[in-house]
């Protein structure tokens, strides 16, 4: 009875696919005409489809030059918008060219949905004017991204303190770092944010409550070694990041060598964002296998979504001494029937020196068997030969660095893992 019924509901779901798929084939046919033109526009050229008319409602200008000079396009069917409706996160790849380089692939990125968008204009509008709908380059200056203005010397942490991941514990000199590399104006290098211009300021301080991922990756640029794809510049409401290769999910059933080199390397991530030579503590508050790419020729896993990463100033927390300031915190295992679950307080993460959070979550939500993804589970470094299977060592690992028996177990775990992750990796080759 139950195969009979899994193989009705199995009919059915193959019945609506195609029917989908019929759907969209007729509405495609039906507006034939918008789809050729489609491809003959370069729609990355308009002011109003990068929503350039919305400044300084947007997330800058650096690079408008070159999209109004048509240096970049989408590629292939990224140029049909009627797509765009399973296009959730906004997320384009498009081509990218210079005259005496020839062009290359970058990421294109509006920051949120479509409706995420909507609300924030509409936010804006009712701060400013109480109606959900106004003129925005008239109400910004009326809103908390205007309150700036040219006498305000820096950006403390008073002003924006909680207004995303980045800044939920800031200290000044996390804020200083923001503002001296601050990618979207000419003057780029002081921590004056009196040195910005009116419009400048108001974009910094829109894209750090919105979504401040473009900030990550200037304050943390990928030139001087952090995990994360490099930021090259926005126009309105696009920003363009450098492409880095394919998710790491596309690696779930790579040669087990190749799979243990990528782990061994997500270790080493979660190690340096932890603890580094500027003392700042990048705390990872969403971990999945969509959110790391891996480069097509070098190998090596960079962080492709930035949006969720907190920042702790632990040279700010040792200096404070706020309380238990110096107790090891180790976060708690989070066995949850949803796929990249993490367990974790912004507040511990914020007021302790020493944290195993980025540990726990690369073991619980990518390397162990707790991982599960797009409907499967044990994690990247599944079904491992049987000699290492026989031996037991990295399961137990695994498991204690994901779900740890041991007090303070996780930090000698990770470490242990790691270790052995790099002589797997030598063996191997």
């Amino acid at each position: 009875m139950l195969r009979l019924v899994s193989l009705k509901f199995g009919r059915l779901y193959r019945y609506v696919k195609l029917l989908f798929a019929a759907s969209l084939l007729v509405v495609m046919l039906l507006n034939t005409h918008s789809l050729l033109a489609s491809f003959q526009r370069n729609e990355l050229t308009e002011r109003r489809f990068l929503s350039l008319n919305k400044c300084p409602a947007c997330f800058g200008t650096s690079w408008c030059r070159k999209f109004m000079n048509g240096q970049l396009s989408f590629e292939g069917w990224g140029r049909v918008r009627l797509l765009d409706f399973f296009n959730v996160k906004n997320v384009h790849f498009a081509q990218y060219g210079e005259p005496r380089e020839g062009s290359r692939r970058v990421v294109l990125k509006r920051l949120g949905s479509n409706q995420e968008l909507a609300e924030l204009d509409q936010k804006i509008c009712k701060r400013a004017t109480g109606r959900p709908r106004c003129d925005l380059l008239q109400a910004m200056y009326k809103t908390d991204f205007a309150r700036l203005n040219g006498d305000v010397r820096l950006l403390t942490p008073d002003v924006v303190e909680g207004w995303s991941d980045l800044v939920h514990c800031p200290s000044q000199r996390l804020l200083d770092r923001l503002v001296r590399r601050y990618a979207e104006t000419k003057d780029s290098g002081s921590f004056l944010l009196k040195n910005l211009k009116d419009t400048e300021r108001m974009q910094l301080l829109l894209t750090l409550a919105f979504n401040p991922e473009p900030l990550v990756l200037q304050s943390f640029p990928s030139d001087e070694g952090w995990p994360f794809a490099k930021y090259l510049g926005a126009c309105g409401r696009m920003v363009a990041v450098n492409y880095v290769g394919e998710e790491l999910w596309s690696f779930y059933n790579a040669p087990w060598e190749k799979r243990v080199d990528l782990a061994w390397q997500l270790m080493e991530i979660a190690e340096q964002l932890t603890n580094n030579d500027f003392d700042f503590a990048l705390y990872l508050l969403d971990v999945s296998f969509d959110n790391f790419a891996v480069g097509p020729r070098d190998g090596k896993v960079i962080i492709v979504d930035a949006e969720n990463v907190l920042v702790a100033d632990k040279k700010l927390i040792k200096q404070n001494k706020p309380e238990n300031w110096d107790v090891w915190y180790e976060s708690k295992f989070d066995d949850c029937d949803k796929e990249a679950c993490l367990s974790f307080s912004k507040e511990i993460l914020c007021s302790r020196a020493t944290v195993d959070h980025n540990y726990y979550a690369i073991c619980q939500n990518l390397l162990s068997r707790h991982a599960t993804w797009r409907g499967t589970s044990g994690g990247l470094l599944h079904d491992p030969p049987a000699e290492v299977s026989k031996d037991g060592h990295l399961g137990t690992l695994l498991d204690e660095c994901a779900n740890p028996k041991k007090r303070y177990g996780r930090f000698k775990a990770a470490k242990e893992l790691k270790e052995y992750l790099a002589q797997l990796s030598n063996n191997v080759r």
